[in-house]
């Protein structure tokens, strides 16, 4: 067995745990981050990057490598709902630069970052470790030990390893929410010959189906019950084509259903984020519903007010006198403060999205054609619309600044 001291450890190599160890690199803080996978190429994960992460990036001074990196940006996103297009949100009506999503492969976000962590000596990443539980002394968790037998002792643990976290787990904390009554069901398709005005969803009263265009294809996610399978892909794809007539001519692409991968949706909080020498952020602290492609967003704000409360307590080893335990549970704790409303309030958003989505009545918003009434509705209230949610998804609730 081989012990690593460090001043933090981070279990997860996702969004959240990328960043906070790049933030605290930067600022001399010795840092390790454990990803239990070899590299970070995983599909159907959540790849929408929203204005917010995006200012992030250029105070970083990242934007040019960002750029290298195919990606889709999205200024506006229409919706079909019962046949009628709507435009839906405008993310021009934000304040520049960044006026717009982009949707960019999560795996090369994931490297980008990694290599400008790579650049500071204090940033430690290392692929392949799987946490498998925390260590303790007098009520205090003082490091992680890994599958292979490796310790790591640190003055703080971040938990970042997701929804499923076993930092988590060992902790002994359990998450609360509101059973969501949908899951989605991923796949993807060629773009289509005929080109797909940029379509963030579609409704209809045979189900809603998300389609997310990339560079070279169609991310795409059907809604169903969380008790609802499907025998056949013929089945699938008929659903599919029946909500979106126009997949009909890629929808062979789904080959057979291993090509559809389900997604428990969840939506849940842990009540308390931190105990003595840990800490909890993104998934593994509140699970966020794919409504409005938030979660990559939602984990990289909770890093950044992480790493402003923790960097002044977390000097680098021999500058300072080491920071009193005190001291960091209270920069834990403030985590919570400033991040737990604004995670509450998009979540409480997102159940009410999804009441909308799971029972079909967002297919009765609209008539086809619509009535007198319903088109001066539409006249009246989208404009406003447009500008609520393109600042609702694209800044969310209090976003935070390096």
């Amino acid at each position: 067995m081989t012990t690593h001291r460090t001043d933090v450890c981070i279990a997860g190599g996702g969004p959240a745990g990328v960043f906070l160890g790049l933030l605290l690199a930067r600022a001399g803080v010795d840092v390790m981050v454990l990803e239990k996978h070899d590299d970070f190429f995983r599909d159907f994960r959540g790849d929408t990057v929203h204005p917010s992460t995006v200012n992030l990036i250029d105070a970083l001074g990242l934007r040019a490598a960002f750029d290298a990196v195919p990606h889709e940006p999205l200024p506006q996103l229409d919706a079909v709902i019962n046949g009628i297009r709507i435009h839906l949100v405008d993310f021009t009506t934000l304040p520049p630069p960044n006026r717009f999503i982009t949707l960019m492969p999560q795996w090369d976000l994931l490297d980008m970052l990694a290599e400008a962590g790579s650049r500071h000596p204090s940033f430690h990443l290392t692929m392949g470790a799987e946490v498998a539980g925390v260590t303790e002394r007098d009520g205090r968790v003082t490091g992680v030990v890994t599958t292979s037998g490796d310790a790591i002792e640190a003055r703080l643990v971040v938990a970042a390893d997701g929804r499923t976290s076993t930092v988590r787990d060992a902790l002994g904390f359990t998450p609360e929410g509101a059973q969501v009554d949908t899951d989605v069901l991923w796949f993807r398709v060629p773009r289509p010959e005929r080109p797909l005005p940029d379509t963030l969803g579609w409704a209809s009263t045979a189900g809603v189906v998300i389609t997310i265009p990339r560079p070279e294809y169609l991310q795409c996610a059907l809604l169903v019950r969380k008790d609802e399978h499907f025998d056949t892909v013929e089945a699938f794809r008929d659903r599919v084509v029946q909500i979106v007539p126009r997949l009909a001519p890629v929808i062979e692409a789904v080959a057979s259903l291993d090509d559809v991968k389900r997604l428990n949706v969840q939506i849940n909080r842990l009540p308390r984020w931190w105990r003595p020498g840990a800490l909890c952020i993104g998934d593994a602290a509140h699970a966020m519903s794919p409504v409005f492609g938030v979660g990559i967003n939602y984990a990289v704000q909770d890093a950044v007010a992480a790493a402003r409360v923790l960097i002044p307590v977390l000097r680098p080893r021999g500058s300072v006198k080491d920071a009193a335990d005190e001291a960091l549970d209270a920069a834990c704790e403030a985590v919570q403060r400033r991040r737990e409303r604004p995670t509450a309030m998009m979540q409480a958003i997102q159940r009410r999205a999804h009441v909308l989505l799971g029972t079909g009545r967002v297919a009765q918003l609209i008539d086809n054609p619509p009535t007198r009434a319903q088109r001066t509705v539409l006249r009246l209230a989208l404009p406003v619309l447009r500008r609520v949610v393109a600042q609702v998804v694209g800044y969310g609730f209090r976003p935070e600044r390096l």
